[in-house]
Parts: C-alpha cells; sequence; structure tokens
C-alpha cells in the first residue's frame, strides 16, 4: 500500500471547522475530527452543532454503539435536540409549540457542523419529532425555569444536560414497546426500527461549551481529555471524565450498592455487567433494563426481532433479577476555560486502548506549536543572514513532523497506528494496519472517532 492509497483511508473521513470570532462561538477557535471504521459498518458516530436560540452555546459528540450501529445512529441526530429543548427559556418552548400549533415552520434549533457523509438532522421521522415536543410540552407544564428556581448558570446547564439524557433514553424504551406492541411478526425490521434502536446500545460523551465555560457529559467509556500548555511550554493531560467500568472502583461500588447482596457475585461477573457488557452506563440496551417478563415475551413470542439483531441480544441475561442493571444518567464535570487551556480531545475508547492521554495531548500540543511555526518570520532589524537561515533551519526540522496532517484527528489516527515505539510514524506498520481485512482489524482494534477542540479563553 503506497503513501497516496494509506492518506486516502487515514483522510477519508476528515473534517474540520473554524468558528468566526465572536460571542457565537463561545470560546471555541474551531475543531478538527476524523472517523477510522474497524466494524463494518461502523459503530461509531460523532456530532457537532452550535446551538441557536436562547443563549446558546457548542455542542461536541462521540458515541460508540454496540450490537449494531442503530442505537448510536439514533443518539447522534437526536441527543443535541434534547440538549437544546432542556436548555431552552420557556418563552423560547412557547414560541416553539406555537409555531407547531399553527403549522408554521418550527425555527432551526441547531446549526450542525458535519462532514458530508455525515447524518444530520432528526431522523424525520414523526416518531422522533412527537418525543421532542412531548418533552417540551412537560417542561411548559412544569413551568419551572432555572432562574425561579434558585439554580445558577452552571446548576442549570448541569441538570439540562442530565435531563436530556435521561428523557432521550426513556422516550427510546418507550417508543420500542409501543413498536411491538403496534407491530406484526413477519414486517421485518428497518434499520431505524424503534425496536432494533433500543435493543442495540451507545456510550455517549458530549461537551458544552458556552461563555467560556466547560461542561462534559459522559456516558460510558469515551473520554474528554484537556490539553494544558504549562508556563514552560511543556503539555498536561487533564481527565474530564471518569471511564463508567469495571475499572472504575466507584463505579464498581455504585453499580454493586443498587441491587440486593444476594446478587453481589453475579451483578459484575468477569469485570462485565451480568458478565456480558463493558460500559456500566449507555443509551438503548433495554435487554438490561425492561422487566424479566416483558424480554422473556419479546424472545418468545418476536422470532423475527431476534433474527434481526445482533446475537448477543438473543437471550435474556443470565441472573436477571433487579432489573435495571443499566443507567443511562450522566456524570456532568465542568471546567472553566482557562488561558493555558488549549484544546479538548473527545474520543471513543478506540483510542485510549491504544494511547496514553498523555501522548494523546503531547502529539497534539506539538502539531499545534509545529503549525504556529508556519507562520511568516519577521526578522529583527540586526539579524544576519546566517542568523535567518538558523532560524529556517530550526524551524524547518520542527514542522517536518507536523506538516504531513493539518487535521489534529488525523494527525492523532497516524500516530496511533503507525507508532515505531519511538514516537515516529513507521510506513510500514501504518499501510499494515490500515490493510487488514474488516473480520480481522476487529481484533487489533476498535472504531475510532476522534474531535480535537481547539479553546480559547474569553
Amino acid at each position: 500500500m503506497g503513501s497516496a492509497q494509506v492518506n486516502r483511508i487515514l483522510k477519508a473521513n476528515e473534517y474540520s471547522h473554524t468558528f468566526l470570532r465572536s460571542p457565537a462561538s463561545h470560546g471555541v477557535l474551531g475543531f478538527h475530527s476524523n472517523m477510522l471504521p474497524s466494524n463494518h459498518p461502523c459503530e461509531d458516530r460523532r456530532s457537532s452543532a452550535t446551538c441557536l436560540p436562547g443563549r446558546g452555546g457548542v455542542l461536541f459528540g462521540v458515541f460508540d454503539g454496540h450490537a449494531g450501529p442503530a442505537c448510536a445512529h439514533a443518539i447522534n441526530q437526536r441527543l443535541f435536540y434534547y440538549v437544546t429543548v432542556a436548555m431552552l427559556p420557556l418563552r423560547t418552548l412557547r414560541e416553539l409549540e406555537s409555531a407547531v400549533e399553527e403549522e408554521r415552520a418550527v425555527p432551526p434549533m441547531l446549526e450542525w457542523h458535519k462532514y458530508p457523509q455525515d447524518h444530520t438532522g432528526l431522523d424525520g421521522s414523526a416518531i422522533s419529532f412527537q418525543s421532542l415536543r412531548n418533552y417540551w410540552q412537560e417542561r411548559l407544564e412544569d413551568g419551572e425555569e432555572g432562574e425561579e428556581s434558585g439554580e445558577d448558570e452552571d446548576d442549570r446547564v448541569t441538570s439540562a444536560l442530565v435531563s436530556a439524557f435521561r428523557r432521550l433514553d426513556y422516550d427510546l424504551s418507550v417508543e420500542a414497546q409501543v413498536h411491538l406492541r403496534a407491530s406484526l411478526p413477519g414486517e421485518g425490521l428497518p434499520f431505524s426500527s424503534p425496536l432494533r434502536v433500543a435493543l442495540s446500545g451507545s456510550t455517549a460523551c458530549v461537551i458544552h461549551v458556552s461563555n467560556g465555560v466547560l461542561h462534559v457529559a459522559n456516558l460510558g467509556d469515551s473520554r474528554a481529555i484537556l490539553g494544558v500548555q504549562e508556563a514552560d511550554g511543556s503539555w498536561t493531560a487533564v481527565s474530564l471524565t471518569n471511564d463508567h467500568n469495571a475499572e472504575n472502583p466507584d463505579e464498581l461500588q455504585r453499580i454493586l450498592g443498587e441491587h440486593p447482596s444476594s446478587e453481589q457475585r453475579t451483578v459484575v461477573r468477569h469485570d462485565r455487567l451480568l458478565g456480558l457488557l463493558l460500559p456500566f452506563r449507555a443509551f438503548g440496551d433495554v435487554r438490561f433494563k425492561w422487566k424479566a417478563e416483558m424480554l422473556s415475551r419479546v424472545y418468545e413470542t418476536r422470532p423475527d426481532v431476534l433474527s434481526a439483531v445482533n446475537e448477543a441480544v438473543r437471550t435474556l441475561p443470565p441472573h436477571y433479577l433487579t432489573p435495571p442493571y443499566l443507567s443511562a444518567e450522566p456524570e456532568v464535570t465542568r471546567h472553566l476555560i482557562r488561558p493555558a487551556d488549549k484544546f479538548v480531545v473527545l474520543a471513543t475508547d478506540g483510542l485510549w486502548e491504544l494511547m496514553h492521554r498523555q501522548r494523546v495531548v503531547q502529539l497534539v500540543g506539538e502539531q499545534l506549536a509545529g503549525l504556529q511555526q508556519q507562520r511568516p518570520i519577521v526578522p529583527s532589524e540586526d539579524m544576519t543572514l546566517g542568523g535567518l537561515q538558523r532560524l529556517l533551519l530550526e524551524r524547518r526540522g520542527r514542522v517536518l513532523s507536523v506538516l504531513e496532517d493539518q487535521n489534529a484527528a488525523t494527525h492523532l489516527l497516524r500516530h496511533t497506528l503507525g507508532d515505531d515505539g519511538y514516537g515516529a510514524v513507521a510506513p510500514n506498520r501504518l499501510a499494515k494496519m490500515l490493510s487488514l481485512p474488516t473480520d480481522l482489524a476487529r481484533r487489533y482494534r476498535d472504531d475510532i472517532t476522534i474531535t480535537v477542540v481547539h479553546l480559547s479563553e474569553l
């Protein structure tokens, strides 16, 4: 495989976007993103958008699907709308409701920033829109604004993120139950079927940036890592998320504490939920949430459903006694962006399984510094020709390693797959990793999705 073919594969899904410097950018300069599938079809998804009405903000998300891509696909299309509805002032929601009632055009909630091949917007189904509308109608009925309830801005964002995640997961479950009752055996199960969505699952890691404050809502084992440039120019990686799996003692205790002592040996087995699922929090995966009677009914009466979904989903989990076992409540962290905070790397676990967070931040930081070195040199009045030549040679050495990729996410992918063990890329290793057939590639790596968000303090 030649270098041109390597670059074609590596850059097939890369995307970058620069924000105009204005209050609407909320302290985000721009972002670089890329995806490299391992599964066929790819089970990862990514999103980025600006919230248009209300106080606004910029949203970024990565979604790692399992038992098929259907849930990750639905979350990718729908979650940001739920987040926006959860944050909007009630007067804006009233305007939305009036527009729908009077059959006027509903003003756009989001401006998507997406690679052309990525799917955007609501999935087009009336069910999705009706569920979202029910959500804002309930907010209007409750009639409690964050300001009136005594919440400050940060608490309001946190509670809105938690509410949006929980509500969308609830709606996925209800939509699947309605579909189960209304559909007939033998009808088939299209890709966007509510049942297929709910029986598959997805982790989610979402960043919300507004007025220089960063909130991260995480569900599962994708991560957000902050790249901080110290006073001496060195780089430090700061974790903004915790993994929700058996390697996190707090998460393990949370799960065990939610079930009777008689289940202590069976809730988590072989570091997996009920011996089956690695993440302890996720969207969908109703086989870890619905009552046993309902699941048994699906398994017994709907062979058409089971034949259409992943094999892992086709039987009741062992020791399924006190559901739900799986949570869709995100863990939210808040961070005030400082001058030293230069970027956030948001990525699915496919990246973190292969590279340590410090190395990830180091690579992005060095690339950032290298690209900055390409700016025109303005020599001082007393600089000699020899001095200028030395300066140019130094700069050339610094930027050679980063010029290949202007996109930081692609730069990370190249180093992740082609690392020679000494910090450089071995072209042969990179070519070999990219030419593995699908069934073999899965043994070496997962789908990898990376978004690097470049920050500026306000």
